[in-house]
C-alpha cells in the first residue's frame, strides 16, 4: 500500500462559514483503509487518486465558524482523514469524552469496531446461553469486543486467531473458552475439537477458507453474520466466496452482511452501556498504539499481516 500514498504538506484550509477546524489526535487503522481503494462496487466510494485517503479519528476543534453543533474544545470522532487538520462541515461527527475514557478507545471498543461487534451479537447473532459462539480475527478490534459480549451471554466462546500469543490473550485475558490458531492447525481440525456440537452463531471478519471451514460446523438454526472479508481486500482477481453454502439449506441456517454505517443512530446509547461494561471489568480495551502519520503504511501492513493485538491506532499528535 506504501506505493499508492503520497505524503504531502500544504496550507491549512481555514473554516469556511458553519465549518470547523479540526486538530487530528489519533486516526484508526482498519482494515477498510485497503478497501477503500478498490475500484469494485462496495458500500462506500473509492477513495479517488490524489483525494486525502479516508480514515476514522479522534480530533479536538481548533475552530468553530458558526457551527451550530460543536465549539472550540470540543472532542469529537468520525471521518477526519489521514491528516493532521482537517476542515469540515462536521455532519459526520460524534462528540466525545475523554473524562470517560481515553481517546483512543473511542476508536476502538467506544468506536465503530465496537458498536459493529455490539450490532453482530445483540441484534443479528443473538446468541444464547449455552451456545457457542465463534469468532474469526477473535483478537482484533471488532472479534475481541463481540467474544467478550459473547461470554457475558453466558456462551461458549471460541476465537479463531493468528499465532501463541493471540491465543494466550483472547483466552487469558479476555476470558474465552478455546482458540483456534490458524497458523498452527487446520482451522476445520480445531473447530472440530472445540465445538463437538457444531456452531450456533459465527461472527465472520475474514471470509475466505475460514468462512467455508465454519459452514461445515453449523447446527441447526445457526446464524452467520458477515462483518468483514479481510482476506479478500488485496486479492486481485475475483473475490472467494463460500464454496459450501448448501450447509445454510441442509442445517436451516441464515447468513447477513451488514454495514455497521447503518447503526449510527444507537452510538450515544451503545456507548453509555458499553463504557460502563468497561468500567466495571466486564469488557476489556487494548489499544496498540503506533506514532507519526508517516507510519500509516507500515501500520496498515502489520494489520494485514496480523500482527497486531486489539485495535491498532496512530497518533497524529498529542492532546496538550
Amino acid at each position: 500500500m506504501a506505493s499508492d500514498l503520497r505524503y504531502s504538506e500544504e496550507p491549512v484550509r481555514p473554516p469556511g462559514p458553519r465549518q470547523l477546524l479540526v486538530q487530528v489526535l489519533y486516526l484508526s487503522v482498519d482494515p477498510g483503509l485497503r478497501g477503500w481503494l478498490n475500484p469494485a462496487r462496495t458500500y462506500i466510494a473509492p477513495v479517488e487518486v490524489g483525494d486525502v485517503m479516508r480514515a476514522i479519528g479522534v480530533g479536538k476543534v481548533v475552530e468553530a465558524n458558526g457551527h451550530n453543533r460543536f465549539s472550540p474544545g470540543d472532542y469529537v470522532m468520525g471521518m477526519l482523514g489521514t491528516q493532521e487538520v482537517c476542515t469540515t462541515d462536521g455532519e459526520d461527527l460524534v462528540r466525545v469524552d475523554p473524562a470517560l475514557a481515553p481517546l483512543p478507545t473511542y476508536l476502538g471498543t467506544l468506536g465503530l469496531p465496537g458498536l459493529t461487534a455490539y450490532v453482530a451479537v445483540s441484534d443479528l447473532g443473538r446468541p444464547a446461553q449455552g451456545e457457542t459462539f465463534v469468532v474469526s480475527a477473535g483478537a482484533g478490534a471488532v472479534g475481541s469486543v463481540a467474544g467478550q459480549l459473547a461470554r457475558l451471554r453466558d456462551c461458549r466462546v471460541v476465537g479463531i486467531v493468528g499465532g501463541y500469543e493471540k491465543c494466550r490473550y483472547v483466552t487469558e485475558e479476555l476470558r474465552f473458552d478455546a482458540a483456534i490458531d490458524y497458523k498452527s492447525e487446520e482451522v476445520s481440525r480445531g473447530l472440530r475439537r472445540e465445538c463437538p456440537d457444531g456452531v450456533n452463531v459465527y461472527l465472520d471478519n475474514v471470509g475466505g477458507e475460514i468462512l467455508d471451514a465454519v459452514l461445515e460446523r453449523l447446527a441447526r438454526g445457526a446464524r452467520v453474520v458477515i462483518s468483514g472479508a479481510v482476506s479478500q481486500y488485496n486479492v486481485t482477481g475475483p473475490w472467494r466466496g463460500p464454496s459450501n453454502y448448501m450447509s445454510l439449506l441442509v442445517n436451516r441456517a441464515s447468513m447477513v452482511g451488514f454495514v455497521v454505517w447503518d447503526h449510527l443512530d444507537r452510538y450515544e446509547s451503545f456507548v453509555a452501556e458499553m463504557a460502563a461494561l468497561i468500567r466495571n471489568g466486564s469488557v476489556r480495551s487494548r489499544e496498540q498504539i503506533v506514532d507519526g502519520l508517516a507510519e500509516l503504511p507500515n501500520a496498515v501492513a502489520t494489520l494485514f499481516a496480523g500482527d497486531n493485538l486489539g485495535k491498532l491506532v496512530l497518533r497524529i499528535a498529542g492532546d496538550e
